[in-house]
């Protein structure tokens, strides 16, 4: 049984959490902390974010806390010991840099099943984070 565990979770796909959250809760031990990260991606170019309205990635934060706040009134008993965290940038780097902020014992993600092609040409998150985290990750499928 686990002190504190961190679970990335994206709220617009549902097969990000369904199964890890379940996971993430059985392997900590009672009085344990559950961190929730949500992940608003950077946008990448400045001439992309030229476009967009000023104040855009201050305002999606925000939105990501306050999603994150239902999800746990909505998925979590009342009562689960859970911190919201929100990060900002490229999802692997965030997570991990996470994980070593919070001083988590574990990681718990999901990831889609294996799709060879994809695999050899583009890296997923899960198997980012499972190759650089100095604490375990469990990755649900």
């Amino acid at each position: 049984m686990l002190d504190s565990v961190l679970l990335p979770i994206d709220l617009q796909h549902e097969e990000s959490w369904n199964k890890a959250l379940p996971q993430a809760r059985d392997l900590l031990k009672p009085g344990g902390t559950l961190h929730l990260l949500g992940i608003v991606p950077d946008i990448g170019s400045s001439l992309v974010a030229t476009f967009l309205p000023k104040g855009f990635e201050i305002k999606a934060l925000q939105d990501m806390k306050e999603a994150l706040a239902v999800f746990v009134d909505r998925e979590l008993p009342a009562g689960a010991k859970v911190e919201i965290h929100v990060g900002h940038g490229h999802v692997s780097e965030t997570i991990l840099k996470q994980a070593a902020d919070l001083g988590v014992d574990a990681i718990v993600m999901a990831s889609h099943k294996p799709d060879e092609l994809r695999s050899l040409l583009v890296s997923s998150h899960a198997h980012s984070v499972a190759r650089h985290s100095p604490v375990s990750v469990m990755i649900v499928r």
